[in-house]
């Protein structure tokens, strides 16, 4: 979906979504594109690009992976309830770059597994959900490694978190279930979005599709912008606080 050059909408979000990545690019008011990217580098490379985005993936990734990962990830996980599951532990950077580039996905994933065991305390291997990220949660360190300028500006955020934060209390429904979207979870989290000050008209099925994306991938990259703000403001939150980093110096916290 094209979109006109705008330099007025400085707080974007950004969640992954199959070949690429949806963003919402909001202004605070009433203005707010939906559009897709191959790449995140390239929304910052655009003459409007945002001022802060905050992204559903992780950034700073550890050496060792620990029993329930990153203090990030053990610091969050209480606020949700019965959402704490949608926080997934981050596994050691070894294991991540073993699963990335070309060659065939079968070995790709003992590779990664085999780094995951020997770079994890106790050693445990990695699920094939979390192999899937590796690439997107790759492309994020590459880009954040070469271009320094970016650190304070792409930030990790995670849309339940977000969603904990508007809603004042730990959300009872899931966006979806069985892998499959349910429209309580969905039109809950809308409501929310509503209630921040985001257009929500553009988040229904028609758009999802126009994106080649799910409803959830446009509901949660919208929380993502919402926590944007909140960061540019000086209002976020973030878990740990001051932020962990990591062995290249990458911030390792969640913000809300």
């Amino acid at each position: 979906m094209s979109r006109p050059a705008r330099a007025d909408l400085p707080f974007a979000g950004i969640d992954g979504c199959r070949g690429g990545w949806v963003i919402a690019q909001w202004d605070g008011g009433d203005h707010l594109q939906l559009f897709r990217r191959t790449r995140v580098e390239e929304l910052f490379d655009a003459p409007d690009a945002p001022a802060i985005a905050c992204v559903d993936m992780p950034i700073g990734l550890p050496e060792t992976s620990e029993i329930g990962g990153r203090e990030a990830e053990r610091a969050v996980r209480p606020l949700l309830g019965g959402r704490q599951s949608s926080v997934f532990s981050v596994p050691a950077r070894a294991a991540v770059m073993a699963g990335v580039g070309p060659g065939d996905e079968r070995e790709r994933f003992a590779a990664a597994c085999a780094a995951a065991l020997a770079h994890s305390s106790p050693p445990r291997k990695v699920s094939i959900q979390c192999f899937n990220l590796f690439p997107k949660i790759a492309e994020l360190d590459e880009l954040l490694l070469r271009r320094l300028e970016l650190r304070d500006r792409l930030i990790e955020c995670h849309p339940e978190v977000s969603f904990r934060i508007m809603n004042g209390a730990p959300l009872d429904v899931a966006k979806k279930v069985k892998n499959r979207p349910h429209g309580p979870g969905l039109d809950l989290r809308i409501g929310l979005l509503a209630r921040a000050g985001v257009p929500v008209d553009l988040l229904h099925a028609k758009t999802a599709t126009a994106l080649r994306a799910g409803l959830d991938d446009l509901v949660d990259a919208c929380a993502c912008a919402v926590t944007a703000k909140r960061v540019l403001e000086g209002k976020a939150l973030r878990f740990p606080d001051p932020p962990a980093r990591d062995a290249f110096g990458l911030p390792v916290a969640i913000s809300a």
